[in-house]
Formats: C-alpha cells, sequence, structure tokens
C-alpha cells in the first residue's frame, strides 16, 4: 500500500530530512585519514540524540548496532562500522544514514575522499552522482517508477559502469520500507505510477566493474564480486503536485550540484 503523505505531514518530514542532510555535511570533517569508522558512527550517533534530539533510526533496524553503514572502497552497501577499519589515503567512503523525528525517517547517503584519490575513483563518484540527479529528474505525478530506472542505467551503462541490481530505493515515511521499490534500472513507462505525496528514496549503487555482488561473512556486508569499487549516493524525496521536492537535500548541493566533495 502506498503511504501519501498530507501537507501537515510534510512539514513535519521537512524538518526531519533537514537534520539528516545537515549530519552528512558535518561528517565530512570527520572523514580523514587515520579515523576509524566505529568512531565514526558513534559520533554521529551523538550528534543524532544530543544535538538535534532525535532517533538514530538505524539502530536496531535488523538487529543493526550502529547509527550508519560505512562502506568503503569495494563495499556496495550496509558496511558495519568497526575500530579496524581504518581510512587511508586514496580511499572513498560512503556513509549512509537515517534519522527519525517527529514521527518520519528520513535517509540519505553520500560518497566522501579520503585524501588524495585516483581519477578513476573520482570519475566513478562524479557519474554515480550524476545517476541519483537523473533518477529525481524523472519525478514527477504521472511518471513512473520505470522511468527512474531507465534513466540512471542509461546514464551508468553510457560510462562504462554497470547499476547493482539486487538492492533498490524504497517508499519511506513512519517506517522504514514502505512501497513502492525503487529499481535502478528499469523501462521507461513501466511500474508504479508516481502520485503526488508519495515519499522515497532513490540510492543508485554503481560499480566499476562487474554488477555481481557476493556478501561476507558478517550477514551484512555486501561487496563487488571482482573486488573493484562501487560507490552509492542517496536522497529522500517527495513527489510534489509538479514535480520533486529533495527532503535531505544538503547546503552544498543547493549551491552547486556538481560540488560533490
Amino acid at each position: 500500500m502506498i503511504n501519501l503523505k498530507s501537507p501537515e505531514q510534510i512539514v513535519l518530514y521537512r524538518e526531519t530530512g533537514k537534520i539528516a542532510a545537515e549530519i552528512l555535511s558535518i561528517l565530512k570533517d570527520q572523514v580523514k585519514v587515520g579515523a576509524d569508522t566505529y568512531s565514526i558512527a558513534k559520533f554521529a550517533e551523538e550528534l543524532i540524540i544530543n544535538k538535534y534530539h532525535a532517533i538514530p533510526s538505524s539502530i536496531g533496524q535488523y538487529d543493526f548496532k550502529f547509527a550508519l553503514n560505512s562502506s568503503i572502497n569495494n563495499v556496495i552497501c550496509h558496511g558495519v562500522p568497526s575500530k579496524e577499519d581504518i581510512l587511508k589515503e586514496g580511499d572513498i567512503i560512503n556513509l549512509d544514514l537515517t534519522v527519525k523525528k517527529h514521527g518520519f525517517i528520513a535517509d540519505t547517503s553520500r560518497m566522501y575522499k579520503v585524501g588524495k584519490t585516483s581519477p578513476e575513483a573520482e570519475r566513478l563518484c562524479k557519474i554515480t552522482h550524476e545517476c541519483l540527479w537523473k533518477g529525481i529528474e524523472q519525478v514527477k505525478p504521472g511518471n513512473t517508477v520505470g522511468d527512474i530506472g531507465y534513466a540512471i542505467q542509461r546514464h551508468a551503462t553510457r560510462n562504462d559502469f554497470t547499476v547493482v541490481r539486487e538492492y533498490c530505493g524504497h517508499g519511506i515515511g513512519q517506517k522504514m520500507h514502505e512501497d513502492p521499490q525503487i529499481a535502478h534500472y528499469g523501462t521507461q513507462g513501466k511500474g508504479q505510477v508516481l502520485q503526488k505525496g508519495m515519499t522515497f528514496t532513490i540510492e543508485p549503487m554503481i560499480n566499476q566493474g562487474s554488477r555481481q555482488i557476493a556478501h561476507l561473512a558478517d550477514d551484512w556486508t555486501v561487496v563487488t564480486k571482482d573486488g573493484k569499487l562501487s560507490a552509492q549516493w542517496e536522497h529522500t524525496i517527495l513527489v510534489t503536485e509538479k514535480g520533486y521536492e529533495i527532503l535531505t537535500l544538503r547546503e552544498e548541493e543547493s549551491q552547486d550540484f556538481a560540488k560533490w566533495f
């Protein structure tokens, strides 16, 4: 069932989205050579609880214990923070967090670079960010989830990258996972028709090599099967009367969409 959000609910949801966006921007200073992902996750948890008086809603989701996922280099998604995961020069990392306040959950992620990264890594992150925007641009009443997926897949493959198919965006609101599912590949005009008041995430996972995945023994972490790099960006989106609103838009994005670091 699709849970359409009322104007009154959207007012509250905007506040939640703004908190999640601000935290991702603040975390930029924590991503540096020598930092460990456990400390970054605990820092985010403290921010959510003590500064914003909100709930780190990923804690307790399917027994997950942290306020965010930390996915480094060839980790596609669901990386588990650890004191042993120490960032080094040239790494790329995705931090994916959820925040709950006013009864609504905002879900967002972004890529960060650690020191000087390779041109190949930077290109992957740039194209993946563009894939996110290509998908967002398809959001308006009357379009379909297939339109979103097609736009993402087309941009990725045109740039010689592949799209992970096992994981997708999802409806979100008072629950973390609602209808509909938002695949990052698809056919124009196919699938669920978008309606005003829908809220969902778009979160393309784009690989440098094969789209094939593998799972680590922790039953959480998903990696590229060929060991090559992967990148992901994510926003929580509202379908408006004529288009879309990005509930988790960060200030640096509103100033310059191309400025991703």
